[in-house]
């Protein structure tokens, strides 16, 4: 049962809300109902502003790569790559669907998946986030500049690990679930209605 339990508990790191409770620590809000209504650190930079969202954005990444990390030697050194990409894909479902919000209005897993492949494939993950950063720089859209990062991580793990790796297989899944938690944005990037990246104060 100890891999299984490991599951249970890189889930429930991924859980913890940490947008949510800077909003209501810092400000006494629900983020939720403030910017764009996501729990993640682009919203919590928007509404809160860079100092907090940069603690929230190193936060979500660390409940993504510490299961990574620390969990599969304990629970699982039979295969432990496995079961490393296994808690965390766990950890990011937990990020998007949190059981402390009762599964409901998560973020949206880049910077928990940007975790969980620094644990995992270091080299091709600086990658991605270089891309990142280049997109956003150039178009001022997050949701582009993570949709554009998760392929170029792809495409880095599959050069560097052969695209039938583990880990290659696993980004490809992680990029596809990037999409679909980003497809109102790239609806909203078609029409030309997505915003750009500003902070914005929040009404009350």
């Amino acid at each position: 049962m100890r891999p299984f339990a490991g599951l249970l508990i890189a889930y429930l790191a991924g859980s913890i809300p940490f947008a949510f409770l800077a909003g209501k620590l810092f400000m006494g809000i629900d983020l939720r109902q403030h910017g764009s209504g996501n729990l993640g650190a682009t919203n919590v930079f928007r509404v809160m502003g860079w100092k907090l969202a940069s603690v929230v954005m190193i936060l979500d990444m660390a409940k993504g790569a510490l299961p990574v990390l620390l969990l599969p030697p304990r629970l699982a050194p039979s295969s432990p790559e496995l079961w490393a990409i296994a808690f965390g894909v766990a950890a990011i479902v937990g990020h998007v669907r949190s059981v402390f919000l009762l599964w409901k209005g998560g973020g949206k897993g880049v910077a928990t998946a940007g975790g969980v492949f620094l644990a995992l494939a270091p080299v091709p993950s600086v990658i991605s986030i270089a891309v990142w950063g280049i997109v956003l720089y150039i178009s001022g859209f997050v949701s582009l500049a993570s949709l554009t990062s998760s392929v170029a991580l792809v495409v880095a793990v599959f050069v560097r690990y052969g695209a039938r790796s583990p880990i290659a297989i696993a980004s490809a899944v992680i990029c596809l679930f990037v999409f679909w938690t980003h497809r109102a944005n790239i609806a909203r990037l078609r029409r030309g209605e997505e915003n750009r990246f500003r902070r914005a104060r929040p009404a009350h």
